[in-house]
């Protein structure tokens, strides 16, 4: 299993959840980009660390820390290898990352002749060949992943008739649990370390680790008619109370909640998000709900979850969890 860590471990805090897999006996890491390595590094994780989407102007440092890239074109490849042949690296271990229809980072199934002849004089040890389902979590059969699979057997095929000893993976978590039949080599989860899994049904057997909770700043009466926020943007429909809430979109409570998009709990009860989000506070209505100025209020967490908060603003728990900013202090509790 490859732990995926990357955008401060979904939201988290990188360097805890790092450790913490580590101790539990994960076997790899993984991150988007090689700042985030070299930060796991500086922490004492030791293990290995696979960098995702590497950039040439980073190598030098790739090679430094001692990181994992995946190389996804014939740049990345040639000028890895020049940097690789230029510090006199042997065997230096990288991962081939193939593109099968998500048309994200990738080489083509074209081109896959072309890397077995490279591997043949390459001062590296090709430790893995992956790629990246397009739509692991859609009901099987389906149309596109059935299509991904088959090309990637046939990639498989061809590089194992030429190697014996490089590992193969293609499975994010929804496709751990979509595609148990093709869990090869290896997986890599990300959202579902952290208790997510883009189904219902497999929700249910993850447990969410993190729990955004803030207090109540202030508490307004309003009356019917009267505006809240920026450009007016919401009017109270009756007399009512609202809170004012410390968290804005510079924390990640994006502008696409409130005007009824978004809630929170108060002593159990969903209070709904209104008008303009600001940078740095979030208005509620609270209306007849019991509470008081320095109250604990839920964001997400215990019966409020993440999915859901997100799906009521039309986005994902991806974004929200990693959209936390930094100046949200963040609390370990094991």
């Amino acid at each position: 299993m490859i732990g995926v860590v990357k955008a401060n471990a979904y939201g988290s805090a990188l360097e805890v959840v790092a450790q913490k897999l580590v101790a539990l006996g994960i076997e790899a890491l993984a991150v988007a980009y090689a700042d985030e390595g070299i930060l796991l590094r500086k922490k004492g994780v030791n293990i290995p660390i696979l960098v995702f989407y590497p950039q040439v102007q980073n190598f030098k440092k790739i090679i430094e820390y001692d990181l994992e890239p995946a190389l996804y074109n014939r740049r990345s490849w040639l000028e890895f290898k020049k940097i690789v042949v230029e510090t006199k690296q042997t065997h230096y271990p990288i991962h081939i990352k193939y593109n099968t229809g998500l048309n994200r980072l990738g080489f083509n199934f074209q081109e896959t002749e072309w890397l077995i002849e490279e591997i043949k004089n390459s001062p590296f040890q090709v430790k893995s060949i992956y790629s990246h389902l397009a739509a692991s979590e859609e009901e099987r059969p389906h149309k596109q992943t059935d299509s991904q699979t088959e090309l990637f057997k046939e990639i498989i095929e061809k590089h194992r008739k030429h190697s014996k000893a490089i590992d193969f993976h293609l499975l994010n978590t929804s496709g751990i649990f979509n595609y148990p039949d093709f869990h090869l080599d290896w997986v890599r989860t990300g959202i579902g370390l952290y208790g997510f899994a883009n189904q219902v049904d497999w929700n249910k057997k993850l447990e969410p680790i993190a729990r955004l909770t803030t207090t109540i700043t202030q508490i307004h009466k309003i009356s019917k008619g009267e505006t809240v926020g920026y450009n007016c943007g919401w009017t109270a429909p009756d007399d009512t109370k609202i809170a004012l809430l410390p968290l804005g979109h510079a924390d990640g409570i994006a502008r696409h909640y409130g005007h009824g998009k978004g809630w929170v709990l108060i002593n159990g009860t969903k209070a709904p998000m209104v008008g303009n989000i600001c940078m740095d506070m979030t208005m509620v209505e609270i209306g007849e709900i019991p509470c008081k100025e320095g109250d604990q209020v839920i964001v997400f967490g215990n019966k409020a979850r993440a999915d859901d908060l997100a799906e009521d603003a039309g986005t994902i728990s991806y974004e929200l969890l990693s959209g936390l900013s930094s100046r949200i202090s963040r609390k370990v509790i094991e």
